[in-house]
């Protein structure tokens, strides 16, 4: 029998002895945690998903990711479930282990703040057309000019990355202009740029869209976009080591050993635990929309599977089914995009679905090596997590993540 194999069925057997007070194989009397179940009694073929095994670990020999965490998903079910490598190895070597906490880098995007937004349009208080000039009245000046109310930008436009924002904006520009208050004034500077292209004409991946998002999130709930996911989202699901800001609030050391590096330099030593992306970590303060969430694979087996269960997992209900279609569907009329609400489904980015998934299949990339594909005809979800940035950003798993979804796809026979 095959060490993958022995491995998937010894963590079903100690599932089933934990019941559901075990995540990711660490005890947590708060959490929640998927049921096991072996891939055949799912209809799919065991074999057929032990090959990720052989290319994950060509991965770590070609050093493209020191580690790797995998989780399969079907239905609420986790049928495969593995880890390999290191989450580092200098200064000092640990081992990787299915609990590992990553940066999840722009997996924040759909997994904490679109989820946000269509939590509030489910309860009332947004619209998806609403202008963002309602929330933030800085866009009422888009573009370093007046708009009419029918030619600004819309929440949807923010969602699907067709405001008219750019993909990034200058970190040192920002912090040389407004110092520590960079962050307060991001606003302003996106609505001064000039000759934007007008809402819903063009896609350009934005993470400015997407903490123009948190903005109007915060203002419509008074609260942070780290407080709120926690009290409406994470916890409510039971994912309770899913986060912003490790190192902003008083944690455990067990938990900090277990979060992956993203950087090291012998200057500065390891990067653990403080988000990556520079605009997230140095204008946000690390709470931010585009970036900032740490997880583990298994609290992102439980969003998974509310999703492919319509809004439903153990028996609690967080999201409607309408709100989850919309979520997760192209929106009439920006179709030609490929883009779902904070999800992607056919745009240029999308090589992680692989090739054989179906076609309302989505999902998304965290720029550290993170990754999520969910087939709701297949109800299948594949979950792999790398810090493939570390020690220094010079290799690429997006080959690796393409052929992953594609074993994991063809397991599915029935």
């Amino acid at each position: 029998m095959k060490l993958g194999y022995v491995i998937f069925l010894f963590l079903m057997t100690a599932a089933l002895l934990c019941g559901s007070t075990c995540s990711s194989g660490i005890a947590n009397a708060q959490s929640l945690s998927l049921s096991y179940a072996a891939p055949e009694q799912t209809g799919m073929d065991p074999e057929q998903l032990l090959r990720v095994d052989s290319l994950i670990l060509d991965a770590i020999t070609s050093e493209l990711t020191p580690g790797a965490v995998l989780v399969v998903v079907r239905d609420s079910f986790i049928v495969y479930e593995n880890a390999w490598g290191w989450t580092r190895r200098i200064p000092d070597q640990r081992e990787i282990h299915t609990g590992t906490i990553f940066d999840l880098a722009s997996l924040t995007k759909p997994v904490a703040t679109a989820t946000a937004v269509m939590k509030l349009v489910e309860t009332g208080h947004i619209r998806l057309t609403d202008p963002v000039s309602r929330y933030l009245p800085e866009y009422a000046r888009f573009g370093d000019k007046e708009l009419p109310l029918r030619e600004q930008p819309r929440i949807i436009h923010l969602l699907t990355h067709t405001a008219g924002l750019p993909s990034y904006a200058p970190v040192r520009d920002l912090k040389e202009k407004y110092g520590e208050e960079a962050g307060e004034n991001l606003m302003t500077y996106l609505c001064s740029l000039p000759d934007p292209a007008p809402p819903g004409t063009q896609m350009t991946y934005s993470c400015p869209s997407f903490i123009t998002l948190q903005q109007v999130v915060e203002a419509v709930t008074g609260t942070d976009l780290h407080s709120w996911t926690r009290d409406y989202l994470f916890e409510p699901l039971g994912m309770m080591e899913t986060f912003y800001l490790p190192i902003g609030e008083p944690v455990d050391g067990e938990i900090m050993d277990r979060i992956a590096p993203t950087a090291y330099s012998e200057a500065d030593g390891v990067m653990a635990g403080s988000v990556h992306d520079p605009l997230a970590r140095e204008v946000m303060g690390g709470i931010s929309g585009n970036a900032g969430l740490f997880s583990t694979a298994g609290d992102l087996a439980v969003f998974a599977a509310m999703l492919l269960n319509e809004g439903t997992v153990n028996g609690r209900r967080i999201l409607s089914p309408a709100t989850v279609r919309t979520l997760t569907g192209a929106p009439s009329g920006l179709e030609s995009f490929g883009r779902a609400l904070g999800w992607d489904m056919k745009s240029s980015f999308a090589s992680n679905q692989g090739d054989l998934f179906g076609s309302r299949t989505y999902g998304h990339t965290g720029y550290t090596g993170t990754s999520m594909v969910l087939d709701p005809e297949t109800r299948t979800a594949v979950i792999l997590l790398t810090n493939r940035v570390y020690p220094d950003d010079t290799t690429s798993v997006v080959d690796l993540r393409a052929k992953i979804a594609n074993v994991v796809a063809a397991s599915v026979i029935r």
